[in-house]
């Protein structure tokens, strides 16, 4: 600088270029930092696509990631050439400059500022837009797909009568593309205009023209493009009226046309649709007429239009049309909502059959015959036993059981039971010592399965175990037992390298072990092991010298995980469950294929229909959607997850639908054939739970199939919540072996109970058919209970078990001390016209943290009892022994114990049982009046009727006349309750063993 005075001078400080050395330091700083970058990306991209390709699935990634390109490139490109055009052809129009105004002085400054880069900053303008046009439209590769590979549904709408395959693959398609070139048309507008002004040809405040005949032509060609598609929108309109929801006071979530949409929305939008036309039509004009008057009148006329046609006529006709003579005039599409729904849930085929919801049966001891043959009734809950089967057989700290068991079936002596399984995983945070070897090297793996008898529990209220101890030995056979794949294992694990893992432990010590199987990505590769060190954040990936040749790293191993990977265009169900098929551990999977497009169909929330008391305490077991509003749901895939090797397989279940066929179209070769199914693996599938929930929570509205009836309301049930938990959540369906009133034998089943809506007596029992493989398998079965009668719902059942005296007071000391009272599930039973209830009760009790099965509660036509057993609670409601434990009366050859005792030979003693037959009768009938005077004198009745029984009975062994029967004794006091007051004579007639 030069010297401008003002005081001495001193040594003048040179600023020049930095050095070479810093400029070539500065330069290697920024290749790195790209780089660096760059292979941050690259390690994602590469190791998602080693694990598709360790997992046989590397066509998912390919034709997801050339879907996501394709769009990402095509739809980019399309925006980035609408805009960049619309700029260019502004500037080009641009007028020539002439007298400047103030307006055009200030702006001239911006017009030389940019002037030397205008090119560079059309360039960046239009890439911009061009980079968040393509990420928008890659979002969209499901629907791309679908619309691509879409397969008819067979099934049309009753309005349009178009294939509902249009409206679930179709019409997404076409409202992306509108929404893009709605976008399209609105930056393209927004950038001429800008472009335009600053280069004159639009004016704001300088006199004359505000815009040029140029100008003029262009604005108005894009917002007459706006317009047409504006027009196409109300076109497409008419048919999203099929698949619209809306608030019904009939239903949430309703969904498709009401008498207000046919007749006042439906002919207004296609009005609208012809004046968006012609209005578009005006715009055009403009490039002959070069006026905006027209076009813009015409623009005021489509808002005014729209106003009142498409929101006041509607709102008019809905006041004065239909809130009149709602029912009659709704009717009719109702009518179409039921059916849609129902077809669309898989619940067009429920069977709903009237319940009578008491007994007529009299014979106590026929009805305690019946109830084994009824049901095999599950005392062993698999939502409270998790913590017993981690004391008894955790063996280890390493390792731990999933909060809930699971209930499937095998077969014992020929036999098929109801059996609580689990597997024991890897527990991490019991390893003795946690650093990154011990916690991905040398802890990888669990180690068995332990199973229990379902229907049993041993003298001390533990598991009956069938599968148990480590290594794990019993009914299942042989099998490989090591669990590399589990819900608990989300660690991922670095094995088959020169690092040895821990097997198991037994009384010689630890045994260790050595991945065999080619799961898992090899980090033999430097490149991999950067990658999988960049990826996961973990360095030490990259030099240890834990890792080796053979070295495999393990992730995602988790069943739902691994499925949802593979097939993301799948709604994972809540809760995958163990099965030992053909010596491997399979970890079955149920899989959902959804859409929200299925005309007239109303919507549900999978996230909040699939939501119980379970969900509530457990994340895992939650289901996540793409689309958590769907309106039609199949269970249309079965996957299985080796627990060993990872392995993923794909089965198709449900063959006929239309979903599952467009994604094996999309996806060629990744589900494969039903018929592929063993049988050992069909032995193990089960109807899945959340698809139960969906369905059963869709039928407490749409059991009824006349529209009067939905539309009052009156029908409407409820699920009620669970009464052994204070959630405040919806009672869990429960799995149980158990016939329904039309089988003729039990089958494993899913059911669950409805209360009348804001009520708590039971208004219906639901059972489906949850056995692979059989002619019923899916079929739903409803019995629906009489609404003039007053059926105890669960809550009332609890409350009755809870409030009697006897109960209360032994469940107190139960409590007694320190131990707990665990409630296990409630279940429900259908018994010859009545209902039968059993809930197991668990008490955590002194030093013991985990629960014992110490009491059954039963309930059965407001008779209750608590007993130690299932068998004597049953016994006790019932009057009557079981077959299987009931002991031989004296002299009774064949050891029944049912057959009447020959009295008929001594009529004195006859008369009296007769007599005792008819008191015991009239004390029953007064006991259901409440009519307690009444029954005091019946039981009187009885009392004097059995001693007069066995005064005769003595008087005619006195003196020989027992008249020459096999075995008098039979009717002797010996033999018989009568000498107690408190017993009573079997409904048959001849006295019972109490």
């Amino acid at each position: 600088m030069p010297d401008r005075g003002g005081g001495p001078t001193g040594p003048r400080i040179r600023v020049g270029r930095p050095s070479r050395r810093v400029r070539t330091l500065l330069m290697t700083l920024g290749v790195l930092a790209v780089l660096g970058m760059a292979f941050t990306m690259f390690a994602g991209f590469w190791t998602d696509w080693l694990w598709y390709r360790s997992v046989n699935y590397s066509s998912v990634f390919t034709t997801t990631l050339w879907t996501k390109i394709g769009l990402f490139f095509v739809f980019g490109l399309l925006m980035a050439l609408a805009v960049g055009f619309n700029i260019w052809l502004a500037h080009r129009l641009r007028p020539p400059l002439s007298a400047m105004s103030m307006e055009q002085q200030s702006l001239d400054r911006y017009r030389m500022g940019i002037a030397p880069y205008k090119k560079w900053l059309l360039l960046a303008i239009t890439a911009l837009v061009g980079l968040i046009a393509g990420a928008s439209a890659s979002g969209q590769w499901r629907t791309w797909l679908m619309w691509v590979n879409g397969v008819p549904f067979g099934e049309k709408d009753p309005q349009f009568h178009l294939d509902v395959g249009f409206y679930a693959f179709d019409l997404p398609w076409y409202r992306f593309l509108l929404g893009f070139g709605f976008a399209a048309a609105i930056l393209s507008v927004i950038a001429a205009a800008l472009t335009h002004y600053l280069y004159g040809g639009l004016r704001i405040t300088s006199p004359g023209a505000r815009a040029t005949a140029a100008a003029t032509g262009h604005l108005s060609v894009l917002i007459g493009i706006f317009v047409a598609l504006k027009a196409v929108a109300y076109w497409l309109d008419r048919y999203g009226l099929a698949v619209k929801s809306s608030d019904f006071k009939a239903t949430d979530n309703w969904t498709g046309l009401r008498y207000v949409d046919a007749n006042a929305y439906l002919p207004a939008k296609t009005i609208l649709f012809c004046i968006a036309v012609i209005c578009a039509l005006l715009f055009f004009a403009t490039l002959w007429r070069r006026t905006w008057q027209l076009p813009v009148i015409g623009f005021g006329l489509m808002v005014l239009s729209a106003i009142l046609i498409g929101g006041l006529y509607p709102a008019i006709v809905q006041k004065f049309q239909v809130q009149p003579n709602e029912q009659a005039k709704e009717a009719p599409y109702v009518e179409k909502n039921l059916k849609a729904t129902r077809e669309a849930y898989g619940i067009d085929g429920a069977q709903v059959t009237e319940y009578p919801g008491t007994s007529k049966t009299e014979d106590k001891t026929q009805l305690r015959d019946d109830v084994d043959s009824t049901a095999s009734i599950r005392i062993l809950d698999p939502n409270i036993v998790s913590p017993t089967f981690q004391q008894l057989q955790q063996i280890r700290n390493y390792y731990a059981f999933p909060t809930n068991l699971d209930v499937d079936r095998y077969s014992k002596d020929g036999k098929d039971q109801d059996t609580v399984i689990g597997l024991r995983e890897i527990n991490l945070n019991g390893i003795p010592k946690r650093n990154w070897i011990n916690d991905h090297f040398r802890y990888t793996h669990g180690y068995g399965v332990v199973a229990a008898e379902g229907t049993s529990a041993d003298a001390q209220g533990r598991p009956d175990f069938t599968e148990s101890d480590l290594p794990s030995k019993g009914d299942l056979g042989t099998y490989e037992q090591r669990v590399y794949y589990g819900e608990k294992t989300t660690m991922y694990s670095i094995v088959g390298g020169p690092q040895k893992e821990i097997d198991y432990s037994d009384d010689s010590g630890e045994k260790t072990y050595s991945y065999k199987a080619d799961s898992g990505v090899s980090l033999s590769n430097p490149v991999n092991r950067a990658a999988y060190a960049v990826a996961f954040g973990e360095p030490q990936i990259l030099y240890s010298g834990a890792i080796g040749d053979g070295s495999r790293i393990l992730y995602n191993r988790t069943p739902k995980e691994r499925v949802e990977a593979v097939a993301p265009w799948l709604t994972i169900d809540g809760d995958a469950y163990p099965a030992v098929v053909d010596g491997r551990i399979q970890w079955i999977v149920d899989a959902y294929t959804t859409t929200n497009g299925y005309p007239y169909a109303s919507r549900t929330t999978l996230g909040d229909t699939t939501a119980d008391s379970l969900t509530a305490t457990n994340d895992s077991r939650a289901v996540v959607a793409q689309q958590n509003q769907v309106n039609y749901i199949r269970n249309s895939v079965k996957a299985t997850v080796d627990a060993y090797t990872g392995e993923v397989k794909l089965f198709q279940w449900d063959t006929k639908d239309p979903v599952l066929k467009t994604w094996m179209k999309a996806f060629p070769g990744t589900v494969e054939s039903k018929s592929e199914i063993s049988k050992s693996l069909m032995d193990h599938l089960r109807y899945p739970q959340d698809l139960f929930k969906v369905q059963r929570e869709l039928l407490t509205r749409y059991h009824v199939k006349d529209a009067t009836t939905f539309l009052s309301g009156s029908e409407v049930w409820q699920v009620p919540d669970d009464p052994t938990n204070k959630s405040g959540s919806a009672v869990p369906p429960y799995y149980l072996s158990m016939k329904m009133p039309d089988q003729q034998a039990q089958a494993f089943s899913l059911t669950t109970t409805f209360t009348p809506n804001g009520r708590d007596n039971l208004s219906a029992f639901m059972a489906v058919d949850a056995e692979a493989g059989t002619s019923d398998y899916g079929k739903i079965r409803v019995l629906k209970l009489p609404t003039n009668t007053t059926v105890n719902g669960p809550s009332q059942v609890q409350s009755q078990f809870n409030s009697e005296q006897n109960i209360a007071e032994t469940i107190r000391l139960l409590r007694g001390g320190d131990s707990e009272v665990e409630y296990g599930n409630l279940l429900a039973v259908p018994l010859d016209g009545g209902l039968l209830y059993v809930e197991p009760v668990y008490v955590r009790g002194g030093g013991l943290k985990y629960p014992l099965l110490r009491k059954v509660l039963v309930s059965y036509g407001g008779t209750t009892a608590f007993e130690d057993t299932l068998g004597e609670a049953l016994n006790k409601v019932f009057g009557a022994e079981g077959p299987a434990t009931e002991p031989p009366d004296e002299g009774d050859e064949d050891g029944g114990g049912t057959t009447p005792p020959p009295t008929s030979s001594n009529p004195n003693v006859q008369d009296a049982l007769n007599d005792a037959q008819k008191a015991f009768e009239a004390g029953q009938e007064a006991l259901k009046k409440g009519d307690w005077e009444a029954y005091g004198r019946a039981q009187e009745d009885l009392e004097d009727a059995l001693k007069r029984a066995e005064d005769a009975q003595a008087q005619a062994d006195k003196t020989g006349g027992n008249g020459g029967g096999e075995s008098g004794g039979d009717a002797s006091p010996s033999s018989s309750p009568s000498s107690s007051p408190s017993s009573s004579p079997s409904p048959s007639g001849s006295p019972t063993s109490g």
